[in-house]
């Protein structure tokens, strides 16, 4: 299990750890099922600037965009670099090696910059909407916490490596059905619990961790039958969709007349 923390937390987060002893699919299994505690210190961030909107200390909108800039100082904009690559590379053609190829470049291209664009500007809308009360930002943080179940989604059992080498061949089929079910029940009852305590409905915990799983099952999905199985790239894209999709069921869950 430390071998698993060292290397989910090197892997997702910007802060320093001590390298693994040893990584094999033991290891890589439990860094992946691990990667939505590394959303923990984005989540305190997201908290302290809820409250400063809460306090009208600045607007919503300038802490949601604050708080994204901090999650992706965390982890070093990777997710975000995976979401262009990803998205150039499915564009570039039927072929599946040229996809690759342009992936591993890494420069971004029109594709890449609109999936930016467009992506973090759902995110910030959403974040905007749910940060300015106790309730929304709760839902907020249960958001970005359920999106990091994406790796554990992209790297289930069954989900081949696209490439020899790489983050993508080292974590690729390692997850077990029991292991992803572990962290998901987790997670939700992780959010349940906090809303509950919030007087709010924890059954919004569920629906959020929900469309955070579909949607990286989507992208995974999708990835799979385009590239031949998931890389590096498409676990930070499956991270950042999730994300955009968490928050905005959140932003609907917050909306529903009688609910929260």
């Amino acid at each position: 299990m430390r071998d698993s923390w060292r290397l989910s937390a090197g892997t997702f987060l910007v802060l320093p750890v001590e390298p693994p002893t040893r990584v094999d699919r033991v290891v890589a299994e439990g860094a992946m099922v691990l990667a939505p505690v590394t959303a923990l210190p984005a989540g305190m961030v997201w908290t302290v600037l809820a409250v400063g909107a809460q306090k009208e200390l600045l607007s919503p909108l300038v802490a949601a965009v604050l708080a994204l800039v901090t999650t992706a100082l965390l982890s070093r904009a990777m997710h975000l670099d995976g979401l262009a690559d990803l998205a150039d590379g499915l564009t570039s053609g039927p072929d599946r090696s040229r996809a690759l190829e342009v992936m591993k470049k890494g420069d971004t291209g029109p594709a890449g910059a609109a999936a930016l664009v467009l992506v973090l500007l759902l995110q910030a809308a959403a974040l905007g909407a749910l940060l300015g009360s106790p309730a929304g930002a709760a839902l907020a943080v249960i958001a970005v916490v359920s999106s990091r179940l994406a790796p554990a989604v992209a790297c289930r059992r069954g989900v081949p490596a696209a490439r020899p080498g790489g983050l993508g061949a080292a974590v690729a089929g390692t997850v077990r059905p029991f292991s992803l079910l572990a962290a998901v029940v987790g997670v939700v009852l992780a959010g349940a619990v906090t809303l509950a305590a919030l007087e709010a409905g924890p059954y919004a915990a569920g629906f959020v961790v929900g469309a955070a799983l579909l949607s990286a099952w989507l992208v995974t999905h999708h990835a799979v039958r385009r590239l031949g199985g998931v890389t590096g790239d498409v676990i930070g894209a499956a991270i950042e969709v999730s994300l955009a999709v968490a928050l905005v069921a959140a932003h609907v869950a917050l909306g529903v007349p009688g609910g929260l």
